[in-house]
């Protein structure tokens, strides 16, 4: 080697560690750190907003009893709670159980003929703010009914001038009696399970499975190369996942009650729905669609799911379009099918199969859609060129699988 190649040599790796010791540019490292706070302060708001701004409006409550007595109460609660209350009327005590039990209400008030006592209905199961929403009303009622008490014995000692006689002011002293003891009965039509007594092994789960979702659509798509066979490993994947997680929250934990094998189901389509969606997202935008998967399911999907809180109690529309997402539905249909098997499904199942149908329709339009491109005769032409001088320098080109990221992979 001549000396001006030594020379050429010691000045290139000098010029190669220098660059190595450079640091990154302090507009880089304040941008780097301004964006991940911002990432931050997103995910803080998608989860804390829903809580912030959710109130108890329009929750739909039973109501049976005789229709003079259900309307002075509707009146009397309206004016104190305003809009918290829908009422569904009902033809009895066993129409407002039937009601819960479809879950066309949190709960029921079954108002009866004097002397007799109220009675508040309620469904642990179907959500526990919504019950102690219920409990609420339970109080209301006891009050009332002391207040009631209360002003038929002052009625007596206004009618007598104040001097009751010994049988009144015995009658006066039992209705009080009567009155320091009254306490409208609650009685759980839908209870929670022994295991999770106050719903919060259920509610718990609904994160972790939304982030199970994302996490296998992840994978696949950068450990399996070949548009069918990603969609084979997701189905693969939502019949591994639901396996397991049945395993642990309905055998073993008991947080998850009803049929084994629909459980399964219910856990195993809402991964794979979650999974296929992630797929199509990465097909179609490449790298970017995770994040825009990660926007659906997990910062819009899982706040709107109606897991803490019923969904009528969001500001709206979100409650409802929550409902449509797969958190939604997979939380309402796991409820559905541990706690409530006379409740309708169908709206959930298929929320979860057309959430499904849309990824593997996402992941097949994005595959061919990225091969016609790469197969552009034009495009071929251009690249052939480009090669031949890449390979007269020396320059070799990426191959095309890796030059075209996840969603350029052929089977």
């Amino acid at each position: 080697m001549s000396v001006q190649d030594s020379r050429r040599t010691g000045a290139e790796s000098a010029t190669t560690t220098a660059k190595e010791h450079v640091g990154s540019h302090l507009g880089k490292v304040f941008g780097v750190s301004v964006l991940a706070a911002l990432i931050v302060t997103v995910f803080v708001l998608a989860f804390t907003w829903p809580t912030k701004t959710s109130e108890a409006h329009n929750m739909p409550v039973s109501v049976a009893g005789p229709q003079k007595t259900v309307d002075q109460f509707e009146d009397k609660i309206s004016e104190k709670s305003g809009d918290t209350f829908d009422f569904v009327s009902a033809d009895s005590r066993d129409d407002a159980v039937n009601q819960i039990k479809h879950r066309e209400t949190y709960g029921a008030v079954i108002l009866a003929e004097q002397p007799g006592a109220p009675e508040v209905l309620t469904a642990p199961a179907s959500n526990s703010a919504a019950t102690q929403v219920m409990s609420g009303i339970a109080d209301q009622l006891t009050q009332q009914t002391k207040g009631q008490i209360t002003g038929q014995v002052e009625q007596m000692k206004a009618a007598s001038g104040g001097q009751l006689k010994p049988e009144q002011a015995q009658k006066a002293l039992a209705m009080q009696e009567k009155a320091a003891d009254t306490k409208v009965a609650e009685t759980e039509v839908v209870p929670l399970s022994d295991d999770d007594s106050n719903g919060s092994g259920l509610a718990a789960a609904a994160f972790p499975l939304v982030l199970g979702g994302m996490l296998g659509g992840v994978l696949i798509t950068f450990l399996v190369k070949g548009v069918w066979r990603r969609l084979i490993a997701a189905v693969a994947y939502g019949a591994a996942c639901g396996l397991s997680l049945t395993l642990i929250l309905h055998t073993w934990f008991g947080f998850v009650q009803g049929n084994f094998g629909l459980v399964w189901l219910a856990f195993g389509l809402s991964a794979m729905a979650t999974a296929t969606f992630i797929l199509g997202c990465t097909a179609i935008l490449g790298a970017p669609g995770i994040g825009i998967g990660a926007v659906v399911t997990m910062l819009l999907g899982n706040p709107l799911s109606g897991a803490q809180a019923p969904w009528q109690f969001m500001v709206e529309p979100w409650g409802r379009i929550g409902q449509y997402l797969v958190p939604g539905a997979s939380n309402t249909l796991l409820r559905s099918l541990s706690y409530f098997p006379d409740a309708p499904t169908a709206q959930q199942w298929w929320t979860l199969m057309v959430w499904v149908a849309a990824g593997v329709a996402l992941t097949a339009l994005g595959h061919f859609r990225h091969n016609r491109i790469n197969d552009d005769p034009d495009e071929t032409d251009a690249r052939r060129v480009g090669g031949e001088s890449e390979l007269a320098t020396g320059n070799h080109p990426a191959p095309r699988h890796r030059r075209g990221g996840p969603e350029a992979d052929v089977d």
